[in-house]
C-alpha cells in the first residue's frame, strides 16, 4: 500500500474511532446523568409526599412543608461545592475519572436515605441524617453535569452540532425524573396504605442497581481528545477553580443568572406541585405522579429538538424565547391547577416542562462554550451549579412561603415572571459562540 493510501486509511480509521467514541460518550453521559438525576429527583418527589409527615410530624402542616423543603434545599447549597471539587479534578485529572467518582458518591448516599428511621424512632436525628445525605447527594450532582456535557462535546467532530450533542446529557434530567416518578408510582401501587411506612423506601434501595449499570457504561469510554491534547501540551492548570474565578468571574455570574427562568420554575413544577396538589387542592398522589411522569416523557423529544434548533438559529435566540414563554406560562399553570378539574390539572402539569425544555436544550452548549478548554470543567460547573443556591433550592421554599402568605398561586406565578426577567437580562450580556471553533482556546 502506498504512503498516501496508508495516510487516508489511518485518517479514516481515526474518524471511525472518534465517531464510535462519540456515540459511547453520548450514551455514557445520558445514561449516567439519568441515574444521578433519578437519585436527586427521587428525593425531591418524596419530600413533598412523605418527609414532612415522617420527619416533622409535630409541626403545623405549612411549617412542616417548609421544614421538609428546607432539608431538600441543602442539596442545592452543596452543588457548588461539588462543582468546585470535581471541577478541579476534572480539569486536572480528566473528565472520565471525575464522572465515575460522582456516580458512586450519589448512588451510595441515595441508598442510605432508604435506611433512615422516622421521627417516632430516633426523633430529630432522622432529619439530621436526611440533611447530611442530601448534602452528599448535592456534592455528587454538582460534579456530574460538567463532566457529562464535556465528555460529549469534546468528542464531537463538528462545531455545527454541539447544541444537539450536548442536549443528550440534558436528556438525562427528564429521564431521571421519569424513572424517579415511575419508581414512586410503582412502589405506591404495590405498598398501598403502607407507602408512608415502607413503600417509599423501595425506589431508594434500587439506586444501587442503577449505579452498577452506570459504572459499567462509563468504565468503557476513553478520555476526551481535548483533555488528552491539554495533557500533551502541558497546559493543565494547577488550580483551575481559582484560575477561572480570576479570569472569568463575569461569565460565571452570567451563566448562573441565565438559569433563573429554567431552574426555579422547574422545581416548582416538579417538586412543589406535590405538596400544593395534595395538601392545598386535595388531589390524588398517584394522579400527580402520573402527570409529571407524562410531562417528563414529552421532554425526551423536546430537549434534543431545542438543542438542535439552537444549532440552526443560535443559542441566544432560542434561550430568549424560552424565558419569555416561561414567564407567561406561570400564570396559565396556576390558573389551570386551581380549577381542580382533573383534565385541566393534568394538562397544566404535562405542558409545564415545555417552556423549561426550550431553555434546557441549548443550555449546556451555551454555558460550556463560554469557557476555554483548560478551565471548562471548573467554569461551566460553577456557573451551572451556583444557580442552585439562589434558584433551584429556594424555589419550593419561596413558593410554599408565598402560598402561605397570600393563599394564591398568582403570587408564585409572579415569582416565576421575575425569574424570567433575570434570565433575559443575563443572557443578553453573554456572548453567543454558536458553531464557532472552541477546541483550541
Amino acid at each position: 500500500m502506498s504512503a498516501s493510501r496508508q495516510t487516508v486509511a489511518a485518517v479514516t480509521n481515526s474518524d471511525a474511532e472518534r465517531r464510535r467514541q462519540l456515540r459511547r460518550a453520548v450514551i455514557a453521559g445520558a445514561v449516567g446523568t439519568a441515574i444521578e438525576w433519578y437519585d436527586f429527583f427521587l428525593y425531591s418527589t418524596v419530600t413533598g409526599l412523605v418527609f414532612a409527615r415522617l420527619y416533622f410530624p409535630r409541626a403545623d402542616p405549612v411549617v412542616g412543608t417548609l421544614e421538609a423543603f428546607g432539608v431538600y434545599a441543602v442539596g442545592f447549597v452543596a452543588r457548588p461545592v461539588g462543582a468546585a471539587i470535581f471541577g478541579h479534578y476534572g480539569d486536572r485529572l480528566g473528565r472520565k475519572s471525575a464522572l465515575i467518582a460522582t456516580l458512586l458518591l450519589m448512588g451510595v448516599a441515595t441508598f442510605l436515605v432508604a435506611l433512615v428511621p422516622p421521627y417516632e424512632r430516633i426523633g430529630i436525628w432522622g432529619a439530621v441524617l436526611l440533611t447530611l445525605l442530601r448534602f452528599v447527594q448535592g456534592v455528587g450532582v454538582g460534579g456530574e453535569w460538567g463532566g457529562s456535557v464535556l465528555l460529549s462535546m469534546e468528542w464531537a467532530q463538528s462545531n455545527r452540532h454541539r447544541g444537539f450533542i450536548t442536549s443528550w446529557p440534558q436528556f438525562g434530567v427528564p429521564a431521571g425524573l421519569f424513572l424517579a416518578n415511575l419508581a414512586v408510582l410503582a412502589s405506591s401501587a404495590v405498598s398501598g396504605d403502607q407507602f408512608l411506612v415502607w413503600g417509599w423506601r423501595i425506589p431508594f434501595l434500587l439506586s444501587l442497581v442503577l449505579v452498577g449499570v452506570g459504572l459499567f457504561i462509563r468504565l468503557g469510554i476513553l478520555e476526551t481528545p481535548v483533555f488528552s491534547r491539554l495533557v500533551k501540551e502541558r497546559r493543565i492548570e494547577r488550580a483551575p477553580v481559582l484560575q477561572v474565578l480570576r479570569e472569568q468571574p463575569r461569565e460565571i455570574v452570567l451563566t448562573a443568572l441565565c438559569r433563573m427562568a429554567e431552574q426555579a420554575p422547574f422545581y416548582i413544577f416538579t417538586a412543589f406541585v406535590f405538596a400544593y396538589g395534595t395538601e392545598t387542592l386535595g388531589l390524588n398522589r398517584n394522579f400527580l405522579l402520573s402527570a409529571v411522569l407524562t410531562g417528563s416523557a414529552l421532554s425526551f423529544v423536546s430537549i434534543p429538538f431545542f438543542g438542535h434548533l439552537s444549532d440552526r438559529i443560535g443559542r441566544k435566540r432560542v434561550y430568549f424565547f424560552g424565558a419569555l414563554v416561561t414567564g407567561v406560562y406561570g400564570f396559565v399553570y396556576f390558573r389551570l391547577l386551581d380549577t381542580r378539574t382533573p383534565s385541566l390539572v393534568f394538562l397544566a402539569i404535562v405542558l409545564s416542562l415545555i417552556p423549561h425544555d426550550i431553555l434546557y436544550g441549548p443550555q449546556a452548549a451555551l454555558i460550556a462554550e463560554s469557557f476555554p478548554a483548560r478551565l471548562r470543567y471548573s467554569g461551566a460547573s460553577l456557573g451551572y451549579q451556583l444557580s442552585s443556591v439562589f434558584a433551584g433550592g429556594p424555589a419550593p421554599l419561596i413558593a410554599a412561603w408565598l402560598l402561605g402568605r397570600y393563599h394564591s398561586g398568582f403570587a408564585v406565578a409572579l415569582f416565576i415572571l421575575a425569574c424570567a426577567f433575570v434570565t433575559l437580562a443575563a443572557t443578553a450580556m453573554l456572548k453567543d459562540h454558536t458553531n464557532q471553533d472552541i477546541s483550541g482556546d
